[in-house]
């Protein structure tokens, strides 16, 4: 045993962190409109837990909130290039109990975008003590790891697919070396590597959060694809028997639960990577992306058959997707304790 626990979403939370869009980031030409998303997304949070705010300085976030609800706000002056908080955040594990933050590097998804100021955020916010006393930092930035690239089931697993071996990343390292690195670093003992599966217009090279993820120990959501004319639908089939042949931590085939393919969204004649997978797990809820069609309410079901105890609240994130994200994108989050009290 490594001493090291790498916490599932569904663990109980002491915050989610977002990094606000602002006229510096992709979203200046769509500012209002994502702004409006960030803010519904926000209270849902604030309602059940601690959100932490990454913003440029002398930025009022608190605009957006009454006065009960800024009790579980706090708001950091911190320079951003963009806002994908899954992708730049921090990863938390446990070492030996002892909460740890591995900040591990980010390069725009190999190099396609500046990442500069986003490399800086976790640092940035350690050293500012938001973080309880007695919580660690690793400096990780030499490894190339987004958050939405792994998926971890609290008991040792690792779920993630080929976007670890995408140029520009951690080449010339092989798969059987990061796969070494990963267990040492996060406490895994074995790692599930998907071959198959991907989203049109997805920039990440097919993070593992936007077509499969964990609900529990044995349950696995993931984006299927009926549909034979949709481009789709050979790599996410091929990508379903895939997860038919993982078992999972106590030997038993997964529980699979199926999310529809979302229908088509277009920007410009450019397909984009809509997609029910990327939910965010807090405390008590489910926050399931939206995109104004009928499929909405079949992923709505469908995914309350995966948290029949927790709420399902629907967010509209149309503005997210016009920049190939969605809601897991734009968000980390804590584990319970981590977080200082407001």
């Amino acid at each position: 045993m490594s001493g090291i626990v790498f916490p599932a979403e569904w663990f109980p939370q002491s915050g989610v962190q977002v990094t606000w869009p602002h006229a510096g980031t992709d979203w200046c030409d769509m500012l209002e409109e994502v702004t409006a998303c960030y803010v519904a997304f926000s209270k849902e949070i604030i309602k059940r837990e601690k959100l932490l705010v990454v913003a440029p300085p002398s930025f009022n976030v608190g605009q957006y909130f009454s006065d009960e609800e800024q009790q579980n706000l706090i708001c950091m002056e911190v320079e951003s290039n963009d806002t994908w908080a899954r992708d730049h955040g921090a990863i938390t594990v446990f070492a030996d109990n002892k909460p740890t933050l591995i900040d591990f590097g980010f390069n725009g998804w190999g190099l396609k975008f500046a990442a500069n100021h986003d490399n800086r955020i976790t640092g940035n916010l350690f050293r500012a003590g938001v973080f309880i006393p007695g919580t660690d930092y690793q400096n990780r930035l030499n490894f190339i790891l987004e958050g939405g690239s792994i998926e971890s089931d609290g008991k040792g697993t690792l779920l993630t697919t080929t976007c670890l071996l995408a140029p520009n990343r951690n080449q010339p390292m092989t798969r059987e070396q990061i796969d070494d690195y990963v267990k040492r670093t996060l406490g895994i003992e074995r790692v599930l590597w998907l071959n198959h599966g991907y989203l049109a217009g997805d920039d990440t090279d097919s993070h593992i959060d936007t077509i499969v993820r964990f609900c529990d120990e044995e349950t696995i959501a993931y984006v299927k694809c009926d549909d034979e004319n949709d481009e789709h639908f050979t790599e996410l089939q091929a990508m379903e028997a895939e997860l038919k042949s993982f078992v999972a931590y106590n030997g038993k085939p997964y529980r699979l639960v199926a999310l529809p393919m979302a229908d088509a969204v277009f920007e410009e004649k450019q397909r984009l990577p809509a997609t029910y997978a990327n939910f965010l797990i807090i405390n008590k809820a489910v926050l399931l992306p939206y995109y104004g069609t009928p499929k909405d309410e079949i992923a709505k079901k469908q995914l309350k058959k995966a948290f029949p105890d927790r709420e399902i609240v629907e967010i509209d994130c149309r503005p997210l997707i016009r920049q190939h994200g969605s809601l897991h994108c734009v968000t980390m989050q804590f584990p319970e304790g981590i977080i200082k009290s407001v």
